[in-house]
C-alpha cells in the first residue's frame, strides 16, 4: 500500500549528471545518518555511486534491518522495497524512488492463481506440499507460504530451503521462478521425472494428475525475463572465440545453459568468483548488463563479457533513474512522504514466519 505516489517534474530532466550528484550530496549531509540508500547491483553506475550500501535484493533488506536511519531510500525494484518494510520497525519509513519500478517475474505468480493451483494439487495429491517462495515474489505469497508452513529463499539458500521443505513433506510447490527451481533440484540429484512444472493453462488431465502425483519438486510456471534470454548457443560461441573463457551464469537462467556453464550462483556468488579470478583469465557471465560492465571495470586485467549484449538488461531496475532518486531525495527533505512502500498489516505476520525460517536455515 503507498501513501502517496509522485513522479519528477518534467524540469528535472534538463540538470546534467554533475548537477544531480551534487543536489543529492547536498540532502544527503542535511540529512546525515537518518538516511539511507540502499542500491542493487542492477542500477546503473550514477546510481550504484549514492549508495550506503550495494547488494542483492536480500543482502540490501538485511542491512534496512540493522540500520537505526528513519528513511530507507531503496533503488531496486517494488518487492525488494516490500522485504526492507516487512523487516524494519514500525518507526522506520522505506521508499521506492520510482513506484512502477515492478518485476516481471515476480508478476508472473499472483495469489490467486497460486491459491487455485495449491487447491487443485492438494486434490490431486491428497496431500499439502510444503509451498516454498523465492524471495522475488509478491508479499501475499510469502504471507501464504506463512500460513501453509512454508518458507521463503533466496538464490543461495533455495538448496537449503528445498531439503528443509523435503524433511517436511515428500513434495514441494516452488514459485514463480521455475528455473531457479529445476537448477538447484538437478544441482541436488532429483531425477527430470520427479520435476514437474504446472501450467495454469494446461488442462488438468490423466498424464497430467500422474505426472503431479509422481513429482517430488512442483515449478510454477514463470521466469525472469533477463536469465531467460541465455541461451546455449552464446556459450558456444564464446567458447569457440575465446579458447579457455570460464562461464558464469546466475540460476534463473535455462536448465541447458546451467547445465553446461562452469559455474552458477546467486548474484554475490558470481561477483565473489568473477573478484578471485586469476590476471589473465576470461569469463562470460550471464547475468545483469549493468553488473557485468562493473565487473569488467573493476578488473581490467582479465576478460568479463556478457554472454549476451541484447538480451540482459533489466528494464524494471533501469526505471530508477538518478533524476528519480533526486526528486525522491528532495521530496524528503521538504517533508512529503512521497512513494512509501508499507507491508499490510494483515499480511505482515504470516510473512514474517517464512522469511524467519529462511533466516534460520543452516549457512
Amino acid at each position: 500500500m503507498n501513501i502517496n505516489i509522485s513522479y519528477p517534474p518534467s524540469n528535472l530532466s534538463r540538470l546534467s549528471n554533475a548537477e544531480i550528484d551534487r543536489r543529492i550530496k547536498k540532502i544527503r549531509d542535511w540529512f546525515g545518518r537518518r538516511l539511507l540508500i540502499l542500491v542493487h547491483h542492477y542500477q546503473q553506475d550514477q546510481i550504484v555511486r549514492q549508495a550506503d550500501a550495494i547488494g542483492d535484493s536480500f543482502a540490501l533488506s538485511r542491512r534496512a534491518a540493522e540500520t537505526d536511519a528513519e528513511f530507507i531510500v531503496f533503488c531496486g525494484v517494488h518487492f525488494m522495497a516490500e522485504t526492507a518494510d516487512l523487516l524494519t520497525t514500525a518507526q522506520q519509513k522505506v521508499f521506492l524512488p520510482n513506484i512502477d519500478a515492478g518485476c516481471s517475474l515476480a508478476d508472473m505468480a499472483d495469489i490467486g492463481a497460486v491459491t487455485y493451483a495449491w487447491q487443485k494439487i492438494q486434490e490431486i495429491t491428497r496431500d499439502n506440499p510444503i509451498p516454498v517462495t523465492y524471495i522475488n515474489s509478491h508479499l501475499d505469497l510469502k504471507a501464504f507460504c506463512g500460513q501453509n508452513g512454508g518458507i521463503v529463499c533466496t538464490s543461495s539458500s533455495a538448496q537449503a530451503a528445498l531439503e528443509w521443505a523435503w524433511e517436511q513433506k515428500s513434495k514441494v510447490f516452488f514459485f514463480p521462478d521455475q528455473h531457479l527451481g529445476r537448477n538447484v533440484a538437478t544441482k541436488m540429484g532429483i531425477a527430470p521425472e520427479e520435476i514437474i512444472m504446472y501450467d495454469p493453462k494446461r488442462p488438468v488431465d490423466a498424464e497430467f494428475m500422474r505426472q503431479i502425483k509422481n513429482a517430488r519438486l512442483i515449478l510454477w510456471n514463470g521466469f525472469c525475463c533477463v536469465h531467460q534470454a541465455f541461451f546455449m548457443s552464446d556459450i558456444e560461441r564464446l567458447r569457440k572465440s575465446i579458447p579457455g573463457i570460464k562461464i558464469i551464469v546466475h540460476p534463473e537462467c535455462p536448465a541447458e545453459v546451467a547445465r553446461n556453464a562452469d559455474f552458477m550462483g546467486s548474484t554475490e556468488y558470481i561477483i565473489r568468483t568473477v573478484s578471485a579470478g586469476e590476471p589473465g583469465s576470461a569469463w562470460g557471465v550471464g547475468t545483469e548488463r549493468n553488473l557485468v560492465y562493473r565487473l569488467a571495470k573493476q578488473f581490467p586485467d582479465r576478460q568479463v563479457i556478457l554472454l549476451n549484449e541484447k538480451a540482459s538488461m533489466c528494464r524494471t531496475m533501469a526505471m530508477i533513474t538518478p533524476i528519480h532518486l533526486l526528486y525522491q531525495l528532495e521530496c524528503l527533505s521538504a517533508g512529503n512522504l512521497v512513494n512509501q512502500v508499507m507491508v499490510p498489516e494483515n499480511l505482515r505476520a504470516d510473512a514474517l514466519i517464512a522469511v524467519q525460517k529462511m533466516l534460520d536455515l543452516p549457512k
